[in-house]
């Protein structure tokens, strides 16, 4: 029978440990211990240690309990002891597979700088914080530090791996799939690969945008495409153009930009020079979208009045936009989240099927369009 959780005795985060005043004295002299959290728990032992330790059906309510009272007490689980009874390391790796020309490409310093990483982030640790996995972050960006990594991860260095790949040629996922480790992707797999993603739907984000600036009356649309070599920037731009032929627009002006907010000023420099007449202008993300607006604003052009601007992602960036940007609405919290949830079922069960979701965009309307 399942035990029940206690409800008196559990202290709040910062409170000390129900006792008299010389069993606190003595609890601050050494390090909480599995029978502390146990007693302010309201549990057994046995209990604290089956929910540390990761052991499956555990009943909810009390795995709940239990970790609020590691968090009260300060109890800090014995890693080494339980990778023994595990056999896991008790961490995630979230890797960061990028092309390996990092002279020239700002992802490095764009990666603690660019909402979209700090979001993923989030939603992952929004997971594992609960059930006492850390996250280790690895940056890799040429073949022999992906080969170095996957037999790091072999090694049991982590027991699986929330991935971005940001390139076409990434042999990572492949890598992963062959050496049996457990893996997710944020984002789909430029190449086909039987690995298990959480996407968006960005074809159906770009139709969002298109419809709203024609909606508004625009009538020259350009584009600020992302980098052409990654999927989701691929994405959007067959759904920007099948949207734009839909309504009957065969051909419209476009630029590329490499998501970071400089590419997207000098992009729309670009499309005003080229295109003066434009009206109406589809960023695909948000950060090119505030440098988008720089550049209309240093060229006269007022927004939306003269020319309507759409974003994508719905990040910090679209709201710290001057006019606030209308985007679409990009997740990144709950899929990453959600491919987290989808890894921790992989390593409990290594032959779950490798699976797919993909979350619908939203359209999220502020001044810019």
């Amino acid at each position: 029978m399942a035990e029940s959780p206690q409800t008196g005795n559990l202290s709040r985060p910062g409170e000390r440990v129900p006792g008299s005043a010389g069993e606190r004295g003595a609890a601050r002299s050494r390090l909480p211990t599995l029978e502390d959290v146990a007693r302010v728990a309201g549990v057994s032992r046995a209990t604290v240690s089956r929910v540390v330790n990761g052991v499956r059906n555990v009943d909810p309510d009390l795995h709940t309990t239990v970790w609020a009272a590691v968090d009260a007490t300060g109890y800090v689980p014995n890693r080494a002891a339980r990778s023994l009874v595990t056999r896991r390391a008790g961490t995630v790796a979230l890797v960061v597979s990028d092309s390996e020309e990092h002279d020239d490409d700002p992802f490095l310093g764009r990666l603690f700088t660019d909402p979209f990483f700090g979001r993923v982030v989030g939603g992952v640790l929004s997971v594992l914080r609960p059930v006492g996995v850390q996250l280790g972050l690895h940056l890799v960006g040429s073949p022999p530090a992906r080969v170095r990594l996957v037999g790091d991860l072999r090694q049991g260095q982590a027991d699986g791996v929330v991935l971005l790949s940001l390139h076409p040629d990434d042999a990572l996922p492949g890598l992963l799939v062959e050496a049996g480790i457990a893996a997710v992707m944020v984002g789909r797999p430029a190449r086909p690969a039987p690995i298990s993603y959480v996407d968006l739907a960005n074809e159906a984000g770009a139709a969002l945008a298109v419809e709203r600036l024609l909606a508004r009356g625009c009538q020259r649309v350009g584009l600020i495409a992302g980098p052409e070599h990654v999927p989701a920037s691929q994405d959007r731009v067959a759904g920007f153009r099948q949207a734009m032929a839909r309504r009957g627009y065969a051909w419209s002006p476009s630029e590329a930009g490499n998501f970071t907010r400089e590419s997207g000023e000098a992009a729309m420099r670009r499309l005003l020079a080229a295109h003066p007449d434009l009206d109406g202008v589809f960023v695909a993300n948000d950060l090119m979208a505030q440098g988008a607006l720089v550049a209309l604003h240093e060229a006269g052009r007022r927004v939306p009045d003269d020319v309507a601007v759409v974003g994508f992602d719905d990040s910090s960036a679209a709201q710290a936009a001057q006019p606030p940007l209308t985007t679409v609405r990009h997740p990144l919290e709950v899929m990453a989240a959600e491919a987290t949830r989808l890894l921790l079922a992989r390593i409990e069960d290594p032959q779950l099927r490798v699976a797919s979701v993909i979350h619908d965009p939203v359209l999220v309307v502020r001044r810019s369009a």
